[in-house]
């Protein structure tokens, strides 16, 4: 695959010492491990339950081991670890997940175990539920006027109601409110996101998954429809009044189709629409916000608006889609949290109508194929953007990196995760066609 690797850029920046210390060992943590090495030359910590391929044999990675990463008491004492092997300068805490993120707000808060020289730059808890439990963000949304989809939240708390009505014709989607409760859980069927095409087919759905011991709610929405080329991702840099700073739009062409990874953005094009960024800081306002959010949206071709799912607390599993444009995302924490010189005027200001950073490049985002991506990309105006970026600069995939990452092993597990993506999506993916 080709892939325009830019040279790490090494101390790039004025800011003092520091050490990226990252919680989590999957692809989204790889990347922001990347995103600091391209920027400033660094070697990041990646604390994981064990060493996945994503994380093992990097030149730019120190992996660190923890029994339970999403539970604080056994995180605290490896951050205390991390922090004695490192003596010199900040220690920058950040999550590759929601559960990750979760653990450290926590840590921080609850435990009050990180000591002044980490940086956690993520909001409370009461703003974390109140922003990423998704029967409390579509109600936002609800309140704010911003475009999402008609949603009835269903309390599992409760027993199942046989004659339980939605306001909305099936098909319908059917997922968790609280994602970290539901990876506790196990059923026959489980997947991340549930399609459902009948009242009785939701009602027997329900009643498993209460049965399993969720007891948190689900959320029931209205079935946007379209493939997966109507998704779009939005990902804002907010600062300390939560006034966003920098956003970066993008427009997914593929999303990975295996039950268990089910809506994880597989091809990204970089994009704008400032209708989405502007309704985003709506919200970020309402949350008082800070650091970055993370926004899944999908366009509805029946009204034309483009309709928002939820937030994500972090930098997304495809946050390198942000580097692919031409803006290195981590640059944003260095600059605000270590430097303190965010500009004062112009784009990146957030003052005035030119005060967010829009601008990036036409590129490709991908970590499959990219004949996969020219396969499924059949929408007209999809078609010629994905030409114009692949002329433009080729395909920017995470996991390829040949100036810096040259061993063996990693070489050959990439080779065989890009051939594997072929085997998956012939067997999971079977897109609408829309004329």
């Amino acid at each position: 695959m080709p892939d325009q690797s830019p040279s790490p850029r090494r101390e790039a920046s004025a800011a003092r010492p520091f050490t990226p210390v990252i919680v989590g060992g999957d692809i989204g943590a790889y990347s922001l491990a990347r995103a600091f090495h391209e920027a400033y030359g660094r070697r990041s910590v990646v604390i994981s339950r064990a060493a996945g391929w994503h994380v093992a044999d990097s030149a730019f990675i120190t992996n660190v081991p923890c029994a339970d990463p999403f539970d604080p008491a056994a995180l605290a004492p490896v951050l205390a670890e991390v922090a004695s092997s490192h003596p010199e300068g900040a220690l920058l805490l950040l999550g590759s997940a929601d559960a990750t993120v979760k653990a450290i707000i926590r840590v921080r808060d609850e435990l009050a175990a990180l000591g002044d020289r980490w940086i956690a730059p993520y909001v409370d808890m009461d703003t974390f539920r109140a922003g990423t439990e998704k029967q409390n963000f579509s109600a936002l949304c609800e309140e704010l006027g911003v475009d999402h989809p008609l949603t009835r939240v269903v309390d599992l708390a409760e027993e199942v109601d046989p004659a339980l009505e939605v306001p909305f014709t099936y098909p319908v989607i059917a997922k968790p409110a609280e994602v970290s409760e539901w990876k506790d859980v196990d059923f026959p069927g489980k997947q991340k996101v549930h399609t459902v095409e009948s009242p009785q087919e939701l009602v027997a759905l329900l009643q498993r998954i209460r049965a399993a011991g969720y007891r948190s709610s689900i959320i029931v929405q209205d079935r946007i429809p379209g493939d997966d080329q109507e998704m779009r991702i939005l990902t804002c840099y907010c600062d300390e009044n939560s006034v966003v700073r920098f956003a970066s739009f993008g427009r997914t062409l593929l999303e990975e189709h295996t039950p268990g990874a089910i809506g994880n953005p597989a091809a990204i094009l970089t994009d704008h629409d400032p209708r989405a960024v502007e309704q985003a800081q709506r919200l970020i306002t309402a949350l008082g916000w800070t650091g970055y959010a993370n926004f899944d949206l999908k366009h509805d071709r029946r009204d034309g608006a483009t309709k928002f799912f939820e937030l994500n607390p972090r930098l997304g599993r495809s946050n390198y889609y942000v580097t692919a444009g031409g803006n290195n995302p981590v640059e944003w924490y260095v600059r605000d949290l270590l430097e303190h010189s965010l500009p004062s005027e112009g784009p990146g200001s957030g003052v005035g109508e030119d005060g967010i950073l829009q601008q990036q490049q036409e590129a490709l985002y991908t970590v499959v194929p990219v004949a996969l991506v020219k396969k499924y990309t059949t929408q007209p105006d999809a078609k010629e953007q994905l030409r114009r970026a692949l002329r433009a600069g080729g395909a920017r995939n995470p996991l390829i990196y040949p100036a810096v990452e040259r061993h063996p092993k990693r070489l050959a597990y990439t080779a065989a995760a890009l051939l594997n993506y072929v085997r998956k999506f012939r067997r999971y993916y079977r897109p609408e066609r829309v004329s």
